[in-house]
């Protein structure tokens, strides 16, 4: 994916705002455009929620298979080292803090697995199929302790488990990649160029996000306010950039476009009138320098951008949506601030804002981080997943009810890392790797249900050999793009658009994984 070069009429035609972010971003220049779909009409409204994990998630204790193979394998290579990160067994009640656990035989601390109870068993709707290598007759599974509310989801067939879904190119094996005979993304184990890898289909560097390119040929259904099309609480996101549409960035805030200090109503100096007068010096396309014509454009729209979605924020169908509850850390008991539930809060908001605003196509960037958790994983992974489950619980019981509207199946939310991480454990953390699971949910997801190829468990040892795993790491089965299309699909992609914004879409044989009903 390449960036068109933008001159001045480029400048002209996409147009955008220009919002302050606080220390974050301080000044953000958000640019929009009307996509190639421009003609078209759209009925309904739908959005598409980027969850990202920064860090890496390890999904190893995250989605786990709990067969007796398969646990059996996990349980070897996770229970050991100073300070076992392995999850207990389906149906462990959970050790009193101080307690000798009958498991384990360890004294229990707070940061104890066995702590937790074990493993929650969830149920899928169709048998994942058993992969060679696995000597099950039956495979089982489960989610990690403080999933409980993502259980509660993927029992309501709302949430969906995707498995081993990793950057591709094309297919690979284990033999392939090992003997380097397939094309495979470059620096697989770097943070910064798998997070991009994954938003952007391309290393560190790359300018143009998937999220972006939706937008790009959908934003034109937004009208006036496409604007509005791509929207990130968490920063600067190249998932959200497009070729016209460039993200809109929002504050957390009661009034998230925070308007230009210098331009807002009050005192500047001293003065009740300088206000106003910095507001129309920097809106003057009068200039003979066309950048300067063209950059007091750009302002003029962004202050008109921000109080127009202010002015949508104080709407009672926006003021109405409910802040998240209390998050309590479950190692430490402290209350903490689940950040993405409060990013979550804004995006729901947004949401309910779009009837007013004339909106039909939405993509939105929200993250967490923390997850780079090379030691003390038993104290990191936990807290995070459980911020994960009661962002995600919280976010789909407020959009139950959105202005007295049930909006779940307008809505799809998803999660993405740079990366899992190895299946053997470093002592009392875990190492990069590739391959990983995760979550879809929403009305429209085919839910309680795990898609892709669960792959099979255990690093090599003696005479058993996994077809899955290179070394500790899963060689991934579904790639980034399969699983996008497959949302890019339902959110109004054309397959030919689809090609585009994937080139390597084409080297697959299943373009739809199948979890998103269409």
């Amino acid at each position: 994916m390449t960036n068109a070069p933008l001159d001045r009429r480029h400048l002209l035609r996409i147009g955008g705002g220009m919002s302050i972010l606080g220390a974050a971003a301080p000044f953000a220049v958000q640019l929009a455009a009307a996509g190639s779909a421009a003609s078209q009409t759209a009925p309904d409204y739908k959005a598409l929620v980027c969850v990202f994990l920064f860090g890496g998630n390890d999904s190893n204790n995250t989605v786990l298979a709990t067969d007796s193979d398969s646990f059996g394998r996990y349980w070897a290579a996770r229970n050991t080292g100073d300070d076992p990160i392995a999850l207990m067994p389906p149906g462990t009640p959970p050790a009193a803090i101080g307690s000798v656990s009958p498991v384990t035989g360890r004294t229990v601390t707070a940061r104890s697995p066995e702590a937790w109870g074990g493993v929650l068993p969830i149920v899928p709707r169709t048998p994942n199929p058993i992969p060679a290598g696995t000597n099950a007759t039956v495979r089982t599974f489960g989610l990690h302790p403080m999933l409980a509310p993502l259980k509660t989801l993927f029992d309501a067939d709302r949430l969906a488990v995707v498995a081993n879904v990793g950057t591709l190119i094309r297919p690979i094996t284990k033999a392939q990649y090992q003997a380097r005979t397939v094309a495979f993304p470059a620096n697989l184990f770097s943070h910064n160029d798998q997070q991009s890898t994954w938003q952007a289909g391309n290393t560190e560097g790359a300018r143009v996000g998937w999220g972006g390119r939706f937008g790009d040929v959908l934003s034109g259904l937004n009208g006036s306010n496409s604007l509005f099309t791509a929207i990130s609480t968490a920063g600067n996101a190249v998932f959200l950039s497009g070729q016209s549409v460039v993200q809109y960035q929002m504050s957390t805030a009661a009034q998230p476009a925070v308007v230009i200090n210098g331009g807002s109503t009050g005192t500047l100096f001293g003065s009740t009138v300088a206000p106003s007068r910095v507001r129309d010096i920097i809106q003057d396309e009068s200039a003979a320098s066309l950048f300067a014509a063209d950059y007091a454009t750009v302002t003029g729209r962004s202050v008109g951008a921000a109080t127009t979605l202010n002015s949508a924020f104080t709407q009672s169908t926006v003021t109405a949506i409910p802040a998240p509850p209390t998050f309590v850390n479950p190692i430490t008991g402290l209350t903490e601030t689940n950040t993405l539930a409060v990013q979550l809060q804004t995006v729901a908001r947004m949401i309910a804002a779009n009837s007013t605003l004339g909106l039909r196509r939405q993509v939105f960037f929200v993250s967490l981080g923390g997850w780079d958790n090379h030691d003390v994983q038993n104290t990191a992974q936990p807290n995070n997943l459980a911020k994960v489950a009661q962002a995600l619980s919280y976010f789909d019981g407020v959009l139950g009810s959105v202005g007295g509207m049930n909006m779940r199946n307008s809505v799809t939310t998803f999660t993405a890392s740079d990366f899992s991480r190895t299946f053997t454990t470093n002592g009392d953390g875990t190492d990069h790797a590739w391959g990983g699971h995760h979550f879809v949910m929403g009305g429209a997801v085919r839910g309680g249900d795990i898609y892709g190829q669960y792959p099979t468990l255990g690093v090599d040892l003696g005479a058993f050999r996994n077809p899955d795993m290179t070394g500790a790491s899963l060689v991934p089965t579904t790639s980034v793009d399969q699983y996008a299309a497959t949302m890019g699909r339902w959110l109004g992609t054309s397959d030919a658009n689809l090609d585009n914004i994937f080139p390597n879409l084409r080297n697959f044989t299943r373009r739809d994984l199948g979890f998103m009903s269409t």
